[in-house]
């Protein structure tokens, strides 16, 4: 049976390679897109594929940085009202790479044991922002895989 630093070492390795392929799938949603068409929603109260990448990245920035006790400035009404080119979105997705490797590098079973503020909430274990991270990363991958499916089938019926 493995130890406790093992076991912790593993779940940040496990949640980065969640994260990572996450990444991976968004920049093959975003290519081939124009601004029109990243800005496009399905429905009046829908997102677009721009925002839902934008708000998707900064949250995952924060929950991470909080597993760290990185406080991160954040602007979310903004987030929903975000407009970007294919460009745009594909540096945030290498930024979110970049900021991703370089805080779960860093990461130990300790940042995942203690308490640790986010924004307005109670603050929490880091393994928790960590796990909620993941999960709404992967939430709204499927909002962008579905936002996508229904523009392909617009623009080609």
């Amino acid at each position: 049976m493995g130890s406790e630093s093992d076991t912790s070492e593993r779940t940040i390795a496990i949640v980065q390679r969640g994260l990572r392929n996450m990444h991976t799938k968004m920049r093959d949603l975003i290519k081939g897109l124009d601004r029109d068409a990243l800005s496009w929603k399905p429905h009046p109260e829908a997102n677009s594929i721009a925002v839902l990448v934008t708000h998707t990245l900064r949250s995952e920035r924060e929950l991470i940085g909080a597993v760290r006790g990185v406080i991160v400035g954040r602007d979310r009404p903004s987030e929903f009202v975000s407009e970007a080119d294919q460009d745009e979105l594909l540096a945030m997705v290498d930024e979110a790479d970049a900021w991703l490797a370089e805080q779960t590098d860093g990461m130990t079973g300790a940042d995942l044991l203690v308490d640790r503020p986010r924004a307005n909430d109670k603050p929490q274990l880091g393994l928790v922002w960590l796990l909620i991270a993941y999960g709404h990363g992967r939430e709204h991958l499927a909002h962008l895989e579905l936002t996508r499916q229904l523009l392909d089938g617009r623009t080609n019926p």
